[in-house]
C-alpha cells in the first residue's frame, strides 16, 4: 500500500546521457526552491541516467535520490501487474512525452500529476498557453514544468557544486597566470564538428596574441589529439596530462573550464561542460537545434552556420569566432 509519511516529488525520465544531463542540471536548482519541504526523487524509467553516476556530487544539493533505469514505463504489458512502485508522491511531473510512458507513470499513486504529453490531456495541471511551454530550449522546458506543478515563478539560481579535489588538480594543470582559451573540437557527430583545421588556426592565432590554448578533449578523441599536438605543440591538453580516475572525467572537465577566459566549442559535452563552469562560452551550431540544445546563462554567444549561407559547419569562418 501507498503511504502518505512524507511529501515526495518525482521527476521522471528517460534516462539522461552526459548532455542532456548538464542541460538539464541548472533547472534542478529550482526544485529545492519551489518544493523547499519535500523529498526530491529523480527517476530514470528506462534507462540509465549520469545523476546516478559521475554527476552525482553536482546533483546531491538538489535532489534527494535517483532511481536509476526501473523499468517503469517501457512495455504496455505493465498495464496487466502493478505499477513497479507503490509509493504515495504528492507530486509527479513527467519530463518526456512518450504517451505509453505518460499512461503507466500515471497509475503510480499520486496527488498531482503534471505533464505536457499529448497536449497536457493527462495532466491534472493544464497550461494557459500550452504551445508556449514547448518554446526554448531542454533546460527551459523543465523550467516550465516545475513552475506549472509547483505554482511558483521560481528562478534558476544554480551552483557548481565540486569536490574541492577537482579544482585543486584543475590549478596544478592550469595554473594561476596565463589567459587560457579553451577549445571544443570535438562532438558526437561529425556534422556538429567545426573543421579541425579552423581550432588550430584559431589556437595559433590566440598564441600569437600571448594567449594559450587549452584543448578539451574526451577519452575517446585520442585522433584529435594526436593531430592537434603536431599542429599545436604548445597548446595545453590537460584532460591527457591528468589520467587518474579518482580525479578526472567530466568534473575534472568543469574544474579545468571554470579557469579559462573564454571557451569555443561545438555542439557537444564539451561544449555543455564549458557552459555548466560559468566561463564565457563561443557555440557553434549548425545542424542542431539552437533554440533546443542552448545553456542558460547570460555569458553565452552563439554562431550558427545559418548565419553564413548555409548548414554545414565549414561555413562559420574563423574571424567571426
Amino acid at each position: 500500500m501507498a503511504t502518505k509519511t512524507e511529501k515526495k516529488v518525482l521527476l521522471y525520465s528517460h534516462g539522461e546521457l552526459l548532455g542532456d544531463a548538464l542541460l538539464k542540471l541548472p533547472s534542478l536548482s529550482v526544485l529545492k526552491s519551489a518544493f523547499p519541504d519535500y523529498k526530491i526523487i529523480w527517476c530514470s524509467g528506462r534507462g540509465r541516467t549520469f545523476y546516478a553516476g559521475v554527476l552525482s556530487p553536482l546533483v546531491d544539493r538538489y535532489v534527494d535520490e535517483v532511481l536509476e533505469d526501473i523499468k517503469l514505463g517501457h512495455s504496455w504489458t505493465e498495464l496487466f501487474s502493478q505499477p513497479q512502485t507503490s509509493e504515495y508522491y504528492e507530486v509527479i511531473i513527467d519530463t518526456q512525452t512518450i504517451l505509453r510512458s505518460t499512461i503507466l507513470l500515471k497509475r503510480v499513486p499520486h496527488g498531482c500529476f503534471v505533464s505536457s504529453s499529448a497536449g497536457f490531456f493527462f495532466s491534472d495541471k493544464k497550461p494557459e498557453n500550452k504551445a508556449a511551454m514547448f518554446d526554448g530550449s531542454i533546460q527551459q522546458r523543465l523550467l516550465n514544468l516545475i513552475r506549472l506543478a509547483s505554482g511558483k515563478e521560481v528562478n534558476i539560481d544554480f551552483h557548481v557544486n565540486l569536490p574541492d579535489k577537482y579544482r585543486q588538480v584543475a590549478q596544478k594543470l592550469l595554473p594561476n597566470g596565463p589567459d587560457y582559451i579553451g577549445l571544443a573540437p570535438g562532438s558526437g557527430g561529425l556534422k556538429k564538428c567545426w573543421p579541425l583545421d579552423r581550432y588550430i588556426e584559431t589556437a595559433k592565432e590566440q598564441q600569437r596574441t600571448k594567449r594559450t590554448p587549452v584543448f578539451f578533449l574526451g577519452p575517446n578523441e585520442n585522433d584529435l589529439f594526436q593531430a592537434l599536438k603536431q599542429a599545436v605543440p604548445e597548446a595545453l591538453y590537460p584532460e591527457q596530462e591528468n589520467t587518474s580516475k579518482e580525479t578526472g572525467g567530466p568534473l575534472l572537465s568543469i574544474a579545468l573550464a571554470e579557469r579559462i577566459k573564454v571557451g569555443v566549442a561545438n555542439d557537444s559535452g564539451a561544449g555543455h561542460i564549458m557552459s555548466i563552469s560559468g566561463s564565457p562560452l563561443i557555440s557553434l551550431f549548425g545542424h542542431s537545434n539552437v533554440e533546443k540544445f542552448v545553456h542558460y546563462g547570460k555569458c553565452r554567444r552563439v554562431l550558427e552556420a545559418k548565419q553564413f549561407g548555409g548548414v554545414e559547419m565549414y561555413r562559420i569562418p574563423v574571424k567571426a569566432v
